[in-house]
């Protein structure tokens, strides 16, 4: 028999419910662990009661605990009337039991029992487990009045070093589920990838489990079908102190002093010295002559200005910002000194006492420099005087961005490394799609008068080049009459080029004239108006260089009509995962419905991406996408554990759009490293009508990746999240709306077409970024933008058919329960359906009344399981967790391939290039099928909401009103005339393509 028990104590409980009519309560907690059932003492008229009672459970199977759950309920007793009340409840799983070394007291939240019932207050508990042979199991459940008493052990608990916990994928039947399941997080678990036979359940073994200093929480999924995945990928509710106080339950309990500018994070101070500028600087040397730097000194961090040859006023205006956490004196010198080959010279010093600098906080002004005197090393004043601000502040003062780091001094030249760990705000170019329709030309002339040419046009922008079809001119007036799309961005830098060209024979062509167009010369519209065309003159093509053409007249001229179409809404990103739908021409942008709150906390367990002195590290920097605004934080250098703490804000336009975060290590630092890409660690996508308004949400995101071995966590990142609604009614008013601008409804564009723009927009928008200071690198842009999301994979197409069938689950699971009715295995609930169906036979009218009403019903019932995070990455549902390694080698490919011979290549393109497109349609008919289940599982509160309402009001209507008379106008609005229709989507369609769908939470 196992020597396994499981150790209770009841601490105490804060602020509960009263229930007795006199704003008091007498509470109790009773004690529910597989079958067994304990009860504490009756603390009577008190709302805040301790108990400090201890008591231990049997384990029968130690194996099984993940499929248990501990179930603590506080109870009101009322002894006048013998009644009992639930107060509230707390679930703990079993997965999260620590042995009794690694055991706190930890504060839980008071769940309702009912959807109805009225909770309040937090339980406090210390849960462990032990293999002291010695304990003994507690007495059974005592009665209600009496007393027990459960000392604790005289002998020390000896640790469980490893207790085998079975995958939570396989959940366990007939077991009710819990709104929120609470778990303590081991502070270090085994990273490696283990892969086990699809038959046989995933076991982890737990290491040395250590409690972060706040409770978090894990989350199941309520879904008709299992998508749980291994607890190491889940995602963990956190309950950290930031800027605005702590944050419990999506609860900002406020603390002391007022909140600061930066509420989602937390405050990290800093000592910052801006050093100006000198004067009356004495000279160092016979010549007269001084080459003046500053070095700013606290301890062994050091910071240095660059030096100026042979001025005795320099000017530096540069900031240093030192770490409060890492001070290592109590004093802060600043330096001056003169630049000599052998032996840097000294000038002069000025000392500060670290307990009299000002503390600074925004949004105060800046702190005014001020000259002080120079003194020499014994403390005498000294000629000279050094410009200096010094004051203390936080990650929110202005000068954070731009200041030297002391952290980057021990490993790097500041002077080198500075511009590549600053933290950034970067604005993508606004794009625009160029049109240019191609009509005709006239009097082409070629050199062999004999042939009739074979003619097309060639269109050059940029980098993109497109051809029209080519056109046998018997006339020498060839017609084309074709559309060619482009991606331009502002400020525009590349002309439009042109050229007619004729097929003199296979791979031989000739340039027969050639225009050229500066884009901002050409026609803006907003929709769908006719641009009028011009005729433009062929120019010969002697000098290659587009600025030296000869302006010579020449005969022959071609017919265009060229616009911007600024209507469109230009896609730079999958479309699965936009972040903009706005389009291009800002007099079409509609106002901000919100406001977005982001705070980047810090990361934990990162895996090393690098080797220095002999040990694994990573140099970390984080990049958030929304909109055309992209931030990046500043890098933290040698750290698997860093600590960002910084807070951006976004306008928000549209809530059915995501935010994107991505984990980078920074590979730039090193001498001669300018070559190398940036290492991908992970990314973390959220959708904006996911999130309650108003709820900050504080989330530990697991940090997941797939790799030719498989999938792999490469850490978690921590973030903070708000979505605030600054007008409630126009948010309401997006959902009727089409999800796109008009422009995509009236002139679609074909998916090839979209495919090959989107691809051009992000190498635009790539190139743009890599400009900028520090650069944001290709394959940053192109990782976050998903830009190989549309390429063939078998992992991909099995995980989007599963989610097909996972849509469909419901109408299976249907067919089955009336197979059942018809074979009678439940008489009496065959006699139930027997009556409903006589009676919907006898009233048809009162069918779709009673469908939805049922829905009405069923969408209040699935309120109380309605998610409360937001979607985060899921291996199961992308079946990353047991992919075969043929199909990883195939993911995983160059495209095109390079795995064998000419003919096998392109056959094999060809196929991943057709099985691409099944992939992308099988996907699609899963998100719809997704987004009817979205309607009533609360995934978009707002949503649901809207629908629930809808529901409860048509079944009003449909039980008043003859089903016959809506049947008939039902009959005549779907086949009503053409000028009837409009040529944009109605709002019930447009509300639906807005619903979620679980793309997001796939790899």
């Amino acid at each position: 028999m196992s020597n396994y028990k499981l150790g209770v104590e009841v601490v105490s409980a804060h602020d509960l419910m009263p229930k007795d009519g006199h704003g008091s309560s007498s509470p109790c907690v009773e004690l529910h662990f597989d079958g067994q059932k304990f009860r504490t003492t009756i603390k009577e008229k008190d709302l805040n009661p301790v108990w400090d009672e201890r008591f231990y459970f049997n384990i029968a199977d130690p194996a099984s605990l993940p499929e248990l759950a501990l179930e603590a309920s506080v109870i009101n007793f009322n002894k006048a009337t013998h009644s009992k009340s639930v107060l509230g409840k707390v679930q703990i799983s079993g997965a999260s039991f620590v042995p009794f070394a690694d055991a706190v007291v930890m504060q839980y939240p008071l769940e309702k029992r009912g959807m109805f019932s009225r909770v309040k207050g937090e339980l406090n508990l210390k849960v462990f487990l032990t293999n002291d042979p010695s304990i003994k199991p507690s007495n059974p459940l005592p009665a209600i009045d009496s007393n027990p008493s459960n000392p604790p052990p005289s002998q020390a608990h000896k640790v469980l070093a490893q207790v085998p916990i079975l995958s939570t994928s396989t959940p366990r039947e007939n077991k009710s589920e819990s709104r929120h399941t609470f778990h303590s997080i081991p502070k270090k678990i085994d990273q490696h990838h283990y892969s086990a036979p699809v038959s046989e359940p995933v076991r982890h073994v737990v290491d040395s489990m250590k409690p972060e200093p706040q409770p978090h929480r894990m989350f199941k999924v309520y879904s008709l079908v299992s998508t749980q995945q291994p607890v190491d990928y889940a995602l963990k509710e956190t309950s950290p102190f930031l800027g605005g106080g702590q944050i419990v339950g999506g609860r900002v309990i406020r603390a002391e002093k007022p909140a600061s500018t930066y509420d989602l994070v937390e405050q990290m101070q800093y000592l910052f010295v801006r050093v100006v500028k000198a004067r009356y600087l004495p000279a160092m040397d016979v010549t007269g002559s001084l080459d003046p730097y500053v070095e700013v000194k606290v301890g062994n961090y050091k910071g240095i200005t660059k030096h100026f040859e042979k001025k005795q006023n320099p000017e530096w205006n540069e900031v240093f910002a030192f770490s409060r956490e890492h001070m290592q004196a109590s004093i802060l010198e600043v330096v001056i000194k003169d630049k000599d080959l052998l032996k840097d010279d000294f000038v002069g010093i000025i000392r500060f006492d670290l307990h009299d600098v000002p503390i600074r906080v925004p949004p105060d002004s800046p702190l005014a420099p001020e000259w002080y005197r120079l003194e020499d090393r014994k403390g005498d004043k000294t000629k000279g005087e050094l410009m200096l601000a010094v004051w203390i502040g936080t990650q929110a003062d202005e000068s954070f961005p731009d200041a030297w780091h002391s952290d980057a001094a021990a490993y790097f030249d500041a002077s080198s490394v500075i511009s590549h760990i600053k933290s950034k705000v970067y604005h993508a170019p606004r794009l625009w799609y160029v049109r240019v329709n191609i009509v005709e030309a006239q009097d082409v002339v070629i050199k062999e008068k004999a042939r009739f040419p074979d003619v097309y046009v060639k269109a050059q922008l940029g980098n993109q080049v497109l051809k029209t079809r080519s056109v046998q001119a018997r006339t020498f007036n060839p017609l084309w009459n074709e559309d060619l799309m482009f991606v331009a961005a502002e400020p525009f830098e590349d002309h439009l080029i042109l050229s007619v060209e004729d097929r003199v024979g296979p791979n031989k062509d000739e340039v027969l004239g050639r225009v050229v167009i500066p884009l901002g010369s050409i026609e803006k519209r907003v929709d769908d108006h006719i641009i009028l065309g011009s005729w433009f003159n062929l120019e010969k093509p002697v000098v290659i260089d587009v600025d030296q053409l000869k302006k010579d007249k020449f005969s022959s001229r071609i017919f265009l009509r060229v616009c911007l179409d600024g209507g469109y809404h230009v896609l730079d990103e999958s479309t699965h995962y936009s972040s903009d739908l706005r389009p291009t021409a800002k007099q079409l942008w509609k106002p901000s419905i919100g406001l977005l709150e982001l705070g980047i906390l810090n990361a934990e367990g990162l895996h090393p991406m690098k080797s220095r002195e002999g040990k694994g590290t990573s140099d970390t920097y984080c990049v958030a996408k929304y909109g055309q605004k992209w931030v990046r934080t500043r890098t933290i250098i040698d750290s698997l554990s860093p600590r960002y703490n910084e807070q951006y804000t976004w306008e928000v336009y549209d809530p059915a759009t995501v935010l994107t975060v991505g984990v980078f290590d920074n590979c730039q630092l090193e001498k001669g490293s300018n070559g190398n890409k940036d290492a991908k660690i992970g990314k973390v996508r959220i959708r904006l009508s996911t999130l309650e308004t108003g709820r900050v949400y504080t989330h530990s995101y697991p940090l997941l990746v797939l790799h030719p071995s498989g999938v792999k966590k490469m850490g978690e990142i921590h973030l903070a999240i708000r979505f605030s609604s600054t007008s409630f009614v126009n948010m309401m008013y997006i959902y009727s709306q089409p999800l796109l601008p008009k422009m995509h409804y009236i002139q679609p564009l074909m998916m090839m077409q979209q495919d090959m723009l989107r691809h051009q927009a992000v190498q635009i928008v790539a190139a743009r970024l890599n400009r900028m200071e520090p650069p944001l690198r290709k394959e940053v842009v192109e990782y976050m933008s998903d830009v190989d999301s549309h390429l063939w994979s078998m992992r991909r197409s099995k995980a989007n058919f599963f989610r097909l069938m996972s849509v469909f689950s419901g109408l299976f699971s249907v067919s089955r329960w009336f197979g059942d009715i018809c074979k009678w295995k439940n008489p009496i609930t065959t006699v139930l359906v027997h009556i409903l169906f006589i009676m919907l036979v006898c009233f048809p009218e009162l069918i779709l009344s009673t469908i939805f009403l049922y829905m009405f019903l069923v969408g209040l019932w699935n309120y109380r399981y309605r998610p409360r995070y937001p979607p985060h990455m899921n291996t199961k549902i992308s079946h990353a967790e047991a992919v075969h390694p043929d199909e990883l080698d195939e993911e995983f490919d160059s495209f095109p391939t390079s795995r064998g011979a000419e003919l096998v290549r392109m056959r094999y393109d060809r196929l991943r290039s057709v099985a691409g497109r099944i992939q992308t349609v099988v996907g699609d008919l899963a998100t719809q099928g997704e987004r009817v289940q979205a309607l009533l599982s609360w995934r978009d509160p707002r949503a649901t909401s809207v629908f629930v309402l809808f529901c409860l009001m048509a079944a009003l209507v449909l039980y008043v009103t003859p089903v016959k008379v809506l049947a008939a106008l039902a009959g005549f609005y779907i086949m009503r005339h053409p000028r009837f229709r409009h040529r944009i989507p109605s709002a019930p369609l447009n509300f639906f393509r807005r619903l979620p769908a679980r793309t997001d939470s796939m790899l």
